[in-house]
């Protein structure tokens, strides 16, 4: 089976659990692949699922154009024995986001997520498919109307629960983006099997001078 962990915080009207949803319908479309949603505020009974997943997906509204504080409390619980021990090395990561505005530094907030994944030694996937809205033809049923490449944008009104918010459109790019992590999962999985390669997950490499563990 090939393991994928979607972990994320969605608080206020939880429209980014909304997307975590639909990044999980869609991972669970590819075949040999299952998915465990993790919010953060229960990620300390999920460490075990996150240490053995093969990809791992970050989700994060964008407050005030960066990530919302509670998912980077999270990420700072990494800086000890993950980081250093280099503990999800050559796993696959992705990232999604969603904020009120347009554009609302979303942008921004993806990058800080690659820029962890970076920390971490993982294998940063985007978001494969055109945008939309890049005509007159286009509209906000168009998928990835926001035009993001990354991750997954995704934008809901303030005034709108979610059982609207996000749009359809963005949910359902969502589901492309989860599909297509899950995919890359599974044939890097494959591939490292037929090559009877060791995973990358394996390797340590750290310098001899740092500490076993952080205070």
């Amino acid at each position: 089976m090939i393991c994928i962990a979607v972990v994320y915080f969605s608080q206020y009207r939880g429209h980014t659990k909304v997307l975590a949803d639909a990044i999980q319908k869609g991972a669970e479309t590819v075949p040999d692949v299952q998915v465990v949603s993790i919010p953060v505020d229960n990620v300390e009974q999920h460490w075990d699922d996150l240490h053995q997943a093969d990809a791992i997906i970050f989700g994060t509204p964008t407050y005030v154009g960066s990530i919302a504080a509670k998912f980077k409390e999270f990420i700072e619980k990494l800086a000890g024995e993950v980081w250093l021990k280099r503990v999800w090395t050559g796993k696959v990561a992705g990232g999604f986001t969603v904020s009120a505005g347009q554009s609302g530094d979303k942008l921004n907030c993806l990058q800080q997520l690659v820029v962890f994944a970076a920390q971490m030694g993982m294998i940063w996937v985007s978001l494969p498919v055109l945008g939309g809205k890049y005509s007159t033809k286009g509209g906000d049923e168009d998928i990835n109307r926001l035009g993001g490449y990354l991750g997954v944008m995704a934008q809901a009104n303030i005034d709108e629960g979610p059982e609207t918010a996000p749009p359809s459109s963005d949910r359902a790019t969502a589901e492309i983006y989860g599909a297509h992590i899950a995919n890359v999962a599974r044939e890097l999985k494959e591939g490292r099997r037929a090559l009877q390669s060791d995973s990358p997950t394996d390797f340590v490499g750290r310098p001899k001078n740092l500490p076993e563990t952080f205070d």
